[in-house]
């Protein structure tokens, strides 16, 4: 008989996969669901929906953490990235919500962008989950996903300065900061 020091099951990969899938769904669903016209109350339902989906998605793999003995990598990095990938998902629909609670008309167009970002990163997000398994090819990966969250940065930035320029009304440039924070931090969790 053979003793096996790596692990067989391998269902944590499909785990992250279906997370950062949801990140997919996600972002566009934040960006198709913050354009003009579109029915915000409905979107942020659905938004509310798929980060529940998303936290069953971690509890499960904390369970899964808690129950093997020997792990495909090391444990406080599946529970890190697990978490990540959570905190992405919390961040942007949380943004949803406000946009909703603080019934906010017109948006900026660098909060557009900042979902532009967000939704680059998911996909990229999305297709280096399946190499984790082999761990082959995630160096692209890591040097995109930072060059977005740069790129995030420095939109937020920009998005301060304008919200503070005197452009809106202190109330609405309150509120619009919150919805701004949010997304950076959903960038920043990438």
């Amino acid at each position: 008989m053979r003793l096996r020091l790596t692990p067989r099951d391998n269902t944590l990969y499909g785990h992250f996969t279906a997370a950062a899938t949801n990140l997919v769904t996600g972002a566009e669903l934040l960006r198709d669901g913050l354009q003009p016209g579109a029915d915000r109350v409905a979107m942020a339902a659905k938004m509310r929906d798929i980060e529940h989906a998303s936290d069953e998605i971690t509890h499960t793999v904390m369970r899964q953490l808690n129950q093997t003995f020997v792990t495909p990598f090391d444990r406080e990095d599946i529970h890190r990235l697990a978490s990540k990938l959570d905190d992405v998902m919390d961040y942007m629909e949380a943004a949803a919500d406000l946009v909703v609670l603080y019934n906010l008309g017109e948006l900026p167009d660098e909060v557009m962008r900042t979902i532009d970002v967000l939704a680059r990163a998911a996909k990229r997000t999305a297709e280096a989950m399946p190499q984790l398994r082999t761990r082959k090819g995630l160096e692209e990966y890591w040097i995109e996903v930072n060059r977005l969250e740069n790129e995030a940065d420095q939109i937020y930035r920009r998005t301060v300065a304008r919200l503070f320029s005197g452009e809106y009304d202190a109330l609405t440039a309150l509120k619009l900061k919150d919805v701004a924070d949010e997304l950076e931090a959903a960038a920043d969790a990438f």
